[in-house]
């Protein structure tokens, strides 16, 4: 517990930054109109595939024993796979929209 006490107080900065980059994505999404937000956020998803590779470099360079390193990495990459791979399935579903439709 000591530990997150000091990680936070030398660097109270950065995870100020990333809470009110929460914010500011929550106020800009919620901005987009309907039609607008599937589109965007398929591509939007898949551009996480950037978040593996930082997962993927940050496991790679895990000091040996660094449990949270590697667990924290193993969740990025779990849940960037999941998002990349969702977003192309709505991407998939929506281009499927405009598609000719099959005779039976």
């Amino acid at each position: 517990m000591d530990q997150a006490f000091s990680f936070f107080n030398s660097n109270y900065h950065l995870v100020t930054i990333v809470i009110l980059s929460i914010f500011l994505g929550i106020e800009v999404i919620s901005r987009v109109p309907a039609v607008l937000h599937t589109p965007l956020m398929s591509g939007a998803n898949a551009i996480h595939g950037v978040v593996i590779i930082g997962a993927i470099i940050v496991m790679g360079e895990a000091p040996e024993g660094d449990m949270v390193s590697l667990v924290l990495g193993f969740l990025a990459v779990v849940l960037g796979t999941l998002n990349v791979v969702g977003g192309f399935v709505v991407t998939d579903r929506m281009l499927e929209m405009f598609g000719k439709k099959k005779k039976k």
